[in-house]
């Protein structure tokens, strides 16, 4: 062994003395050769601004949006790269003792969206279309559950009136963004601390009567919009990040799609569910059986709604009484990009049937997250489809809905997989034995029907 990796060092060695001397230019007589200088070639490095400007605009939108929650951002959520957006990144990378690359890890971008969600669902953000003027904007549910409509416009308030919001219209003659900022300034007690006045937006900010005020406006033709927030200064820790999502999330004037809003619950709604034990235990897409009168199981009858988990959308059904059930095998392995997603369509695509059907999707992941989408989305009625890698194990379950941040429109998918080690540990935590060993998801699928008033 000694004498083999002699031999080796010896052939390296003579290899380099070669290279060296083929290098080096031959002498001439009489002539001293000048030295040969070379200068080493450095890979460019890559900026945390180039990381960025490679992602999709969705997850830049995302980011941007979830640091301005958890207080690090504060500026406009445009997807758009910035130093002010790469800084933000490192204060969140110091605040939760990380290096400060300017560039998230797969495990900090998880840690950021953990924490702004959890901001999110402490205030309840959600987004609304108002009903008054079709504006769309996002709202804190949790902190103005009071609301009221006229033909001018909308409020939303807390009990104490601590804080209000108001999204006012009105009529008005050749408007221009700089005379309706001016009359906005000239409110009694009003003291502007920062204002922007751009040719198709304004927005003022300040303090009137001890209360801190936001106010974003808008017009088109002779339509003026404006967005006013008001609160007391007691609540700014809270609010601070509420405003700038509500800034970013402010359409006046939405146009197609965006006009509409998503659209309102079917009375019935299908979905698949997967057979997880022979007891009776289903699980499926929460959303699919969200606000029902009753849910029936086609085939075996009214289903009970047993638990549910608004963070994966993840909701457990039982059936009694069911006999030769085959529950599924859920595994816990990663999911590979390439599924078949095993499910039931809607009737009205089936001409009125109720065949299990399979369909092709690839599972990427968003950004550098945990989250995988799934692409092209599947028809409806598959919300709750067993996803079936190349190997024929069960890798997720899937769902069909929008991912949404609090920024402005983005182009966000439409389907989401739950992976295999969560769809188990859900049906586990919450009393299902889940020990189906069948690898067939045909055999175990049923439709899911979903009955609202």
């Amino acid at each position: 062994m000694r004498s083999m990796l002699s031999a080796t060092l010896m052939i390296v060695a003579a290899s380099a003395a070669h290279a060296q001397v083929q290098a080096t230019p031959p002498a001439v007589q009489g002539i001293k050769p000048k030295p040969v200088t070379t200068t080493p070639i450095r890979p460019a490095l890559q900026t945390p601004a180039d990381t960025a400007n490679a992602m999709a605009q969705a997850e830049r939108l995302g980011i941007q949006s979830d640091l301005a929650w958890t207080g690090q951002y504060n500026g406009a959520i445009t997807g758009e790269v910035s130093d002010r957006m790469v800084n933000a990144i490192k204060t969140f990378q110091k605040d939760n003792g990380a290096k400060q690359t300017g560039v998230l890890n797969p495990q900090e971008r998880d840690l950021l969206r953990a924490a702004a969600k959890k901001l999110q669902d402490n205030v309840g953000w959600k987004m609304v279309t108002d009903m008054v003027t079709g504006a769309r904007l996002g709202i804190p549910g949790k902190l103005v559950p009071q609301q009221a409509s006229d033909a001018n416009g909308s409020k939303w308030s807390s009990s104490t009136g601590t804080i209000q919001i108001t999204l006012a219209r009105r009529k008005e003659d050749a408007p221009s963004t700089a005379k309706l900022a001016e009359a906005e300034r000239k409110e009694p007690g009003r003291k502007i601390d920062y204002q922007v006045v751009k040719p198709d937006f304004f927005v003022l900010s300040g303090l009137q009567n001890q209360k801190k005020f936001y106010i974003r406006g808008q017009f088109k033709d002779s339509e003026v919009r404006i967005l006013s927030i008001f609160y007391d200064q007691a609540t700014e820790g809270t609010m601070e990040p509420v405003v700038i999502a509500m800034s970013s999330a402010f359409n006046a004037f939405p146009i197609g799609a965006q006009a509409m809003g998503p659209p309102p619950r079917k009375k019935v709604e299908y979905a698949s569910g997967i057979v997880v034990s022979d007891d009776g235990a289903i699980v499926t897409d929460r959303q699919a059986v969200d606000g029902c009168m009753s849910i029936v199981v086609a085939g075996y009858g009214n289903a009970d709604k047993l638990a549910e988990d608004k963070a994966h959308d993840l909701a457990l059904l039982r059936i009694y009484g069911a006999r030769e059930l085959k529950p599924l095998s859920l595994g816990t392995r990663a999911a590979k990009p390439n599924l078949d997603l095993i499910g039931i369509a809607d009737p009205q695509s089936q001409g009125g049937g109720a065949a299990i059907t399979s369909v092709k999707a690839v599972a990427a992941p968003v950004g550098t997250g945990s989250e995988l989408a799934l692409s092209p989305a599947p028809g409806l009625g598959f919300a709750g489809a067993a996803a079936i890698d190349s190997d024929g194990k069960f890798a997720g379950l899937a769902q069909l809905k929008p991912l949404l941040v609090a920024g402005p429109p983005n182009a966000a998918p439409q389907a989401a997989l739950v992976p295999a080690d969560l769809v188990r540990n859900f049906v586990r935590a919450n009393g299902a034995s889940a020990t189906g060993t069948s690898a067939d998801a045909k055999a175990a699928m049923v439709r899911v029907i979903c009955v609202r008033k």
